[in-house]
């Protein structure tokens, strides 16, 4: 399937922070090589728009190599409909935590997916590591 449309005509990002597409997600998956997500919570809000763009090259990048997949395939006939970050945790300097709900529709069918995530920085450059469903 091809790569849904840039937000032009959607002035707010998908990840519900109110800012604009450009000036918070956008700014991260545009330049993932010049301007990383300055934190767990600001890298796990950018997959989530990643993956309402299906920027698979972004959530590839993003996901650590110990546990990123070979491929990564979305779902034809999904349709995101919003985020809820319902806890930040920094861990330590390196670890932190993100626990959020994310809401789609599949086939006409909602569904919520409401996860602990578990983050890891390198090198300057934080990356998902895995996840808890609830």
């Amino acid at each position: 399937m091809a790569k849904k449309q840039a937000l032009t005509s959607q002035p707010t990002c998908p990840c519900e922070s109110g800012a604009a597409y450009s000036a918070c997600c956008g700014r991260f998956i545009a330049d993932f090589e010049g301007t990383p997500a300055p934190d767990a919570e600001h890298l796990m809000r950018s997959r989530y728009s990643a993956f309402v763009l299906e920027e698979r090259a972004y959530l590839l990048a993003t996901w650590h190599p110990s546990t990123r997949p070979s491929q990564l395939d979305f779902e034809p006939q999904c349709r995101w409909l919003g985020l809820q970050v319902k806890a930040f945790e920094p861990v330590d300097g390196s670890h932190a935590e993100v626990e959020f709900v994310a809401r789609y529709k599949l086939q006409g069918r909602a569904v919520r997916l409401h996860e602990r995530s578990r983050f890891v920085q390198e090198q300057g450059r934080w990356f998902y590591l895995d996840g808890d469903q609830f």
